[in-house]
């Protein structure tokens, strides 16, 4: 990777930007493939189409801070400006046009508001300057590209005809997870998880997300028919428009299915005339079913997980699979109850969040958990795992 010239023909951006630009040159946000100019932006804005198809917001590039801000001022048409990311150049524009911006029209047309206290909209605003420029460029993020090259050899692999997408974050994977994707391969030859990979830093990071979800479905699913890989989740996902770009991009990476819950954040559904519809009915161009799945709960009268829309009892009687309450136990370093979470990933989740947790753990699991007699070492997954078969024992109770 080239350092980047020292001087004032560099635009400095983040990593979020630098996928953006990417996902974009690989074909993903199609129709649009390139920045557009101020012509182009005032228009997408404004009818939310882009050359007939439906397109939620312009596609622009407007970096903040005052040294790019001076950058692009004095900028002059056919100039190469060096885009940089942490000190390194990541790639190259050529300046066809620079035009001024409003970051809150902005910020709203992504988010559909610019209250300061939506999170989303004060960090956008902290990335936006008041700049915006548009030519044609170039991006080294080879993520994007490996993707779409993965999803294609599955494909390959086992001719599948039928491809469904599942965006997901699976912070933490839970049981209605997992009845999702099982109901979703029942119509389809692959399933394609995107795993959501964010910019911000958590605790329950890609890599921790993707070990346990890589845990169900090696040992769970049928081999080859589900396939995980990284969605670079930027901050045009982020908006009350999530799923129309969740839509298109989906299409573009060769999956003519999408799998939503109806409670997904942006599919709108309302009455029209007895007729349940949604955000979709009036996309244009996008060219992908979208399939809407019902809640799952979990019904004490029915003692099994259950579609809210055939379930016969109230809600007095069904627990949700609420990520952020289940999430609440696992920071607290608490056991999720079996039903709520596969205790194999709860495993996985706790001893990576609190690694060395316990004094002395061989003491631990052989006062508690039965053994053959043999002494062997144990990790402190395999203790939790042992520790919910003890929960689970019900001879006493």
């Amino acid at each position: 990777m080239k350092s980047s010239r020292k001087n004032e023909k560099s635009l400095y951006i983040d990593k979020e930007a630098l996928a953006t630009l990417a996902l974009a040159k690989e074909g993903l946000l199609n129709p649009v493939t390139h920045l557009m100019d101020e012509k182009e932006a005032k228009e997408v804005d404004e009818k939310k189409l882009y050359k007939g198809k439906t397109f939620p917001f312009s596609f622009i590039l407007a970096p903040s801070g005052k040294r790019n801000e001076k950058v692009l001022k004095n900028a002059k048409s056919d100039e190469i400006l060096d885009l940089v990311v942490e000190g390194k150049k990541v790639g190259e524009i050529s300046v066809k046009e620079v035009f001024k911006i409003d970051p809150k029209k902005r910020v709203k047309n992504i988010y559909g508001t610019d209250d300061l206290s939506h999170p989303g909209v004060q960090d956008t605003l902290k990335r936006l300057g008041n700049y915006a420029v548009c030519g044609e460029y170039w991006v080294d993020f080879g993520e994007v590209k490996k993707t779409k090259d993965m999803i294609k050899q599955a494909k390959k692999a086992i001719g599948a005809k039928s491809v469904a997408a599942i965006m997901m974050a699976a912070k933490p994977l839970h049981r209605a997870h997992e009845r999702l994707i099982r109901l979703s391969l029942e119509n389809s030859d692959l399933i394609v998880i995107f795993l959501l990979k964010p910019y911000s830093k958590d605790e329950f990071t890609y890599e921790l997300r993707f070990k346990a979800l890589n845990y169900f479905v090696k040992n769970y699913l049928p081999k080859n028919r589900v396939l995980i890989v990284p969605f670079e989740n930027t901050y045009i996902f982020a908006g009350f428009n999530e799923v129309i770009l969740d839509a298109i991009v989906a299409q573009n990476f060769g999956c003519n299915k999408l799998i939503i819950g109806k409670n997904h954040a942006g599919v709108g559904l309302y009455y029209d005339k007895n007729t349940i519809k949604s955000v979709f009915d009036t996309i244009k161009g996008v060219n992908i079913d979208i399939e809407t799945i019902s809640e799952f709960v979990y019904c004490n009268e029915c003692k099994t997980l259950v579609s809210t829309n055939t379930c016969p009892h109230g809600s007095h009687h069904h627990i949700s699979y609420n990520s952020e309450s289940i999430l609440e136990l696992l920071k607290l370093g608490i056991l999720p109850p079996a039903v709520l979470v596969r205790k194999e990933i709860s495993a996985i989740m706790l001893s990576e969040l609190f690694p060395n947790r316990f004094k002395n753990l061989e003491k631990l699991y052989y006062n508690f958990i039965p053994f053959s007699g043999i002494m062997e070492e144990h990790s402190e997954k395999d203790f939790y795992i042992e520790l919910m078969k003890l929960y689970q024992t019900t001879s006493l109770t």
